[in-house]
């Protein structure tokens, strides 16, 4: 065997190993089942506490649910355009009625821009959960809540900053 026939087993091998992600993206599929299921527990309290809950006690739980929600979008997107970036094209649903229009757009850039930006939305929304009960809470919690958001929303200015500059070049 020629060292030109080593190299490309090696890169064969290599290149099949991205498969070895497909079962991540599954146990992210069943992450969305668990994340229906806690969904499906803050609908269920929701309606259950109606008659006795406070506006503000109403407002937290449908802030729980957006926070839901946001995360399971984020799973879809980081599942779809993963898969599709470092795995295999789906080819069979490219022509799919229901097929989203981003899918098969969203390069590992973009894919890094939505995780910060669903990162600064649910990092917000807690913040406005915390702030519904802020007598609840300590003034050192609370800063550090403050912190961690402006930080995620800082980071996400700089890395949207940096893209948009390295696309300039190109």
């Amino acid at each position: 065997m020629t060292l030109k026939q080593i190299e490309n087993k090696f890169e064969h091998v290599l290149f099949a190993s991205r498969w070895l992600m497909a079962p991540v993206y599954f146990g992210l599929a069943l992450a969305l089942v668990v994340l229906l299921i806690k969904f499906g527990k803050g609908v269920y309290g929701i309606f259950a506490d109606i008659a006795t809950a406070t506006s503000n006690d109403l407002i937290i739980g449908v802030l729980s649910l957006v926070d839901v929600a946001l995360i399971m979008n984020l799973l879809i997107i980081i599942m779809f355009s993963g898969y599709e970036n470092f795995v295999s094209k789906m080819d069979d649903l490219h022509d799919h009625v229901d097929r989203p229009e981003w899918m098969g757009h969203i390069g590992f850039s973009d894919l890094k821009l939505k995780l910060i930006g669903s990162m600064v939305a649910i990092s917000g929304i807690e913040l406005l959960k915390a702030f519904m009960n802020v007598d609840g809470l300590e003034d050192r919690h609370l800063y550090w809540m403050v912190g961690i958001h402006v930080t995620f929303l800082v980071s996400g200015v700089f890395y949207a900053l940096m893209d948009r500059l390295a696309g300039a070049k190109h």
